[in-house]
């Protein structure tokens, strides 16, 4: 099942757009060394360990370059895989499948090695309340598989885009002219425009934090204090301070080695931007069956 941000036609886009990038005029070398009734089989091999994802989008993948395409799927989204194990079968034109073959592997590589690190980050704080985020610090235009991948592997989704919420951070603060004016100048913002977003306002220091609880005693309208970049003590008098009445997030500098302690501080949510820009892609290929 795709997710809400995941229309067909923009799936459509995507793997049109990147199919002329990589198939441009012609696949020339498939074209000029196999005959165009060729049938033929191969199989798609994991070469690492990890959690896959991207198997869904493959079968899209595989049908926009030629619907005859027969597939069967020995692998699902979102389960472990080990070396040597295989994940699909593809059977028909081979000239079709090695057009699709460099696609399918670009985006199964990177989703499968967002899933496996969003699993090893969701392991370290799953003895504790804390649920991970993602960020908007992706690939361009290749933010939906990153965030589907994000999924796949168990974290949770955060904004998609500028759009689809208020995030106020430390420039917007800085540059309205205080915690105080950037909050009244969001909901007149909101008013006049008719807009229903949720309002998530980034906070530096325990004093910023009392500021926005100060401004929340009169108007309920913080959905979320992000406490950004704050040594784990402070962390957890700002979590003692705000005592449940808004959830709370913590950022910056989030790695595998600090998360568990992070979590551990009480709070509600992390945001992790290494999930989707610092991941390592996972080995695999896909290969010809002879017969």
């Amino acid at each position: 099942m795709l997710p809400n941000y995941i229309t067909q036609e923009k799936l459509k886009n995507f793997i049109q757009s990147a199919l002329n990038e990589d198939v441009g005029s012609g696949d020339f070398t498939s074209l000029a060394t196999i005959s165009a009734t060729q049938q033929g089989k191969a199989q798609l091999i994991f070469k690492d360990n990890g959690i896959v994802a991207g198997l869904e989008l493959s079968k899209y993948i595989f049908e926009a370059v030629n619907q005859d395409l027969k597939l069967e799927y020995l692998k699902k989204d979102g389960e472990r895989i080990e070396k040597g194990e295989i994940g699909l079968l593809v059977e028909g034109s081979s000239i079709a499948i090695l057009t699709a073959e460099r696609l399918v592997l670009n985006c199964l590589q990177r989703m499968s090695a967002i899933a496996t690190l969003t699993n090893q980050y969701s392991q370290q704080i799953s003895h504790t309340k804390a649920k991970l985020l993602d960020t908007r610090k992706t690939t361009p235009n290749f933010r939906m598989m990153e965030k589907w991948a994000v999924l796949t592997g168990g974290g949770i989704n955060h904004r998609f885009g500028l759009y689809d919420m208020i995030l106020i951070k430390d420039n917007h603060i800085d540059y309205s002219g205080g915690i105080k004016n950037a909050l009244e100048n969001t909901l007149n913002y909101l008013n006049t425009m008719a807009l229903d977003l949720k309002i998530v306002i980034e906070t530096r220091t325990i004093d910023e934090v009392k500021q926005v609880l100060d401004f929340t005693n009169d108007n309920e309208s913080v959905h979320r204090i992000l406490l950004d970049n704050m040594p784990n003590a402070t962390l957890r008098n700002a979590v003692a301070l705000i005592n449940g009445c808004i959830p709370t997030e913590a950022s910056g500098g989030v790695n595998i080695n600090t998360i568990k302690e992070i979590a551990e501080t009480g709070i509600d949510y992390i945001s992790v931007g290494a999930l989707t820009h610092s991941y390592k892609s996972l080995d695999m290929s896909l290969k010809a069956v002879k017969n």
